[in-house]
């Protein structure tokens, strides 16, 4: 993540200006109340470790001048990839961090997410349909769930086979784990990004909401990851987002029309943070395109009638 002289904190939205070009907390991006609390809580603790290497690397560099930064160049539609892995990716793990509490509410329609009893009952009627379907596949040994948040399809897949789940924040992670155990199962839970390399090669792999946070010249390249952590035959499977108004909160903030070019969306908190994250919107032709051109033997990606796309490769 780039050093900025002025920002408002990733963690808790406070304005705040560095002394000079090698204040930790510019590479950071964390106010110095937030970097104070890094040793109690994980993304902070995550933050100012990143922050530290950068910090190094940066003043190893030669011929680095003393005088602060010039502000980071605008961002163009080719870079979003890069930025998704650094930047947008650092704000992005920031945000479910934060959201981990009312996370669910997004699943359930309640809160700022509901929509009335008919718009409330088509989504859980596709809710439910998307969960038959995902519970119908022929799911056996290993399998991995990235990006997993609180673990909402987690259940269903520990009673599948030997189940581990990443995300790269850890609080929903800990509601992930507290859902397993009142359903008396057991995975692997580990902090771990979703564009980390594989380090081993499984039966089965899950994305849930996920590829919506890929950019689309990034496609490609994730997908072929993904093919890199499933053994010959083995089976990708996926449910995401379809483009409909009646998904998101009814107090979602506009997204400037320049992010959104860039498949960048305004996501709003109940406590009224902003943060922006990835999101593109997939056809299904575009993602089974994309499957076969990252190296999957089959693809197929279906929709339901408004709100999700559901898809399974085979290696």
């Amino acid at each position: 993540m780039p050093f900025r002289a002025t920002f408002q904190c990733l963690w808790c939205g406070a304005p705040w200006s560095t002394r000079g070009a090698d204040d930790l907390e510019g590479f950071a991006q964390l106010c110095p109340d937030c970097v104070g609390r890094a040793g109690d809580n994980g993304f902070l603790r995550f933050r100012l470790k990143t922050a530290l290497d950068e910090r190094a690397r940066t003043m190893a560099r030669p011929g680095r001048a003393s005088a602060a930064p010039a502000a980071p160049p605008a961002v163009a539609a080719s870079s979003v990839p890069a930025v998704a892995a650094g930047e947008l990716a650092t704000e992005m793990i920031a945000y479910y961090e934060a959201r981990a509490g009312e996370y669910d509410e997004w699943y359930l329609r309640r809160g700022r997410y509901e929509r009335g009893p008919i718009l409330d009952q088509a989504w859980a009627a596709e809710l439910d349909a998307a969960t038959l379907w995902l519970d119908g596949l022929p799911w056996a040994g290993e399998i991995v769930e990235l990006a997993a948040g609180t673990g909402w399809w987690s259940p269903l897949l520990a009673t599948k086979g030997e189940l581990s789940i990443y995300d790269a924040a850890e609080a929903p992670l800990d509601r992930a784990r507290d859902r397993l155990l009142a359903h008396r199962l057991r995975a692997h839970i580990h902090v771990r990004d979703a564009w980390l390399e594989p380090d081993r090669a499984v039966d089965g792999l899950f994305l849930g909401f996920w590829l919506s946070h890929v950019p689309r010249a990034g496609l490609v390249e994730f997908l072929a990851l993904a093919r890199r952590w499933l053994k010959p035959g083995g089976m990708l499977t996926f449910i995401d987002s379809r483009p409909d108004p009646a998904s998101g909160a009814i107090d979602q903030p506009s997204t400037p029309a320049a992010e959104s070019a860039l498949g960048l969306d305004r996501r709003r908190l109940a406590d009224g943070r902003e943060f922006r994250v990835v999101q593109v919107h997939y056809d299904p032709a575009e993602l089974q395109a994309a499957l076969l051109a990252a190296g999957f033997a089959s693809a197929e990606v279906t929709v339901t009638p408004r709100f999700f796309l559901l898809g399974q490769a085979r290696a």
